[in-house]
């Protein structure tokens, strides 16, 4: 009994300080997660609610015990919404071990990051970016939680033509985001044979959406579609409204946060804005209750529970590889997700699809300042 407890016992030496373990951030008692964002600059509201939610909930789970005994660690660098810091955070947190990077934010980011952790063979969990790049092709390391943006906006010109919003206008970021939007855009109109009055882009670092406002006000479109961040988006709604323009405004999911409503003040009653995860405040919805109970004093906003559902995914991820973890093992558990009920919101992934969910509703800010569906 005793040869066979000590067995046992050097077995399990040798399965927790696998070197190959160690350096894919796995250790007997850890699991390394990194991840890089505009902690600081113009998403750090939306951020600040991400953050806040993904640390909640893995306190939560590591004050369960962790999973299979592992707790999780979690690093989170700033990139200040560049690119290229980005690419460079995402290669500093792979050098010091990290065994998966979660939610990259932005388009150019998340590819900026895919540079390095593809060739590294180190997997992206949940970038914080519906860009259709990372869906089709499916890629192996990547596993997708929010649904494609060009969905967001072929749904949202489906509104907009059953209000009887015929002649459009869209003004988009000029890059891989912003061209992203442009194609669901292009396919929109084309099915429901709406009208386009104008099409504007503007430079992602100067932010100068406003140049356009004197087109808006000679056209007079019946809506306009922004597809930006931060206050590229805000700035350009408030301006507008400041001139008179009284067209309806939609946007993305990308921007739906308590920090958005708050920085677009009287001009935020009557926008519309993607949504892409259910109603983070709704007593009716399992996800929302489930929020609520396990950090009371998070923010309960859409970037939260965006950051929620996607740290849910993760960890169900994570369990499923079981005690002998390896990026791998992890692969193959994410691949098994069918169907998986976050509470109103289901994740399915398989070899050849790495889409997650294909929620999507639209919403507007009452005068209230609040999301209604």
């Amino acid at each position: 009994m005793f040869i066979k407890s000590l067995f046992c016992f050097f077995s399990f030496l040798l399965v927790f300080s696998s070197p190959e373990l160690q350096a894919q951030g796995v250790t007997a008692d850890s699991i390394f997660i990194g991840r890089t964002a505009g902690v600081t600059g113009t998403i750090a509201g939306p951020m600040k609610e991400q953050n806040e939610a993904i640390t909640a909930y893995f306190e939560h789970i590591n004050k369960q015990g962790g999973i299979h005994g592992r707790k999780l660690n979690l690093k989170i660098l700033d990139d200040k919404f560049d690119p290229k810091l980005a690419g460079e955070n995402a290669k500093t947190l792979i050098n010091e071990g990290a065994f998966l990077l979660f939610m990259p934010r932005g388009t150019p980011h998340s590819e900026a990051v895919l540079k390095v952790s593809e060739p590294a063979g180190v997997p992206v969990v949940a970038p914080s970016t519906g860009a259709e790049i990372f869906h089709t092709p499916p890629k192996r390391l990547v596993f997708n939680v929010r649904a494609p943006y060009q969905a967001e906006v072929v749904e949202g010109i489906r509104y907009l033509s059953g209000i009887g919003q015929k002649k459009l206008a869209l003004i988009h970021v000029n890059d891989s985001f912003g061209k992203d939007g442009l194609a669901g855009y292009e396919k929109g109109v084309k099915q429901y044979g709406m009208q386009t009055l104008f099409i504007g882009t503007y430079d992602r670092v100067k932010s100068d959406s406003t140049q356009h406002i004197p087109k808006l006000l000679s056209l007079q479109p019946d809506a306009v579609i922004v597809v930006g961040s931060g206050t590229a988006v805000t700035g350009l709604i408030k301006q507008a409204r400041k001139v008179g323009l009284t067209s309806q405004f939609l946007t993305l999911s990308n921007v739906s946060s308590a920090s958005f409503i708050k920085d677009l003040g009287d001009a935020a009653p009557g926008v519309l804005v993607m949504q892409v995860t259910p109603p983070p405040d709704s007593v009716s919805v399992p996800m929302s209750a489930e929020l609520k109970a396990i950090a009371p004093n998070v923010a309960r906003t859409y970037a939260a529970m965006e950051a929620f559902a996607s740290s849910k995914v993760l960890v169900e991820g994570l369990r499923r590889a079981g005690r002998n973890l390896n990026r791998e093992s992890f692969i193959k558990a994410m691949e098994s997700l069918k169907r998986l009920d976050l509470g109103d919101m289901e994740i399915t992934y398989g070899p050849n699809d790495r889409t997650g969910s294909t929620f999507v509703e639209i919403s507007i800010i009452n005068r209230a300042g609040h999301f209604m569906r």
